[in-house]
């Protein structure tokens, strides 16, 4: 996929994924915190208006920050936010190590997207997240964790119940 996106410049991370849903029940699922929740354990508050403020809350802890934005929502096929502060108490809740919370916190801000294309009886939903420098832990630690959330996401809007992850 390509774009003119200065922030897609550098690595960044891609996968895609077909599922079983309309292109509106997944924008809902993306968008909708109690949906988040359970696939991902994170719950997104936000107007989803280009440029409206992200509030994630995950693990007990409630991170705002003013540049934690919506970049675009086009309903149902396009949405793009920046990434969420990293701060200590994120930290804490999710058990990261001292050092690699001090990396993710140096690390300038990503930014992830979702493409979302009807194909018949289905979509095929890619995740676009970028705006890594070199070397970048945040980017080692969503390589990890995307594929985990697409999957439990695929398997929530196709059964009716996520993926557990212990």
């Amino acid at each position: 996929m390509t774009t003119n996106d200065p922030a897609t410049k550098g690595p960044q991370f891609v996968y895609a994924t077909y599922i079983k849903a309309t292109p509106e029940q997944l924008w809902q699922a993306l968008t909708d915190p109690s949906f988040t929740e359970r696939y991902w354990g994170v719950a997104l508050r936000s107007e989803w208006k280009k440029g409206s403020a992200i509030t994630w809350e995950v693990a007990g802890v409630t991170i705002a920050d003013p540049e934690q934005v919506v970049l675009a929502a086009d309903e149902p096929r396009r949405l793009a936010f920046t990434w969420h502060t990293i701060t200590p108490e994120f930290g804490a809740a999710v058990g990261a190590p001292d050092d690699e919370l001090a990396a993710m916190a140096a690390e300038g801000r990503s930014s992830v997207a979702f493409e979302i294309e009807p194909l018949k009886d289905m979509v095929k939903l890619t995740v676009i997240h970028s705006g890594f420098e070199e070397g970048s832990t945040v980017l080692a630690g969503v390589t990890d964790g995307w594929p985990g959330v697409m999957a439990s996401l695929k398997t929530l809007l196709e059964t009716g119940e996520p993926l557990v992850f212990s």
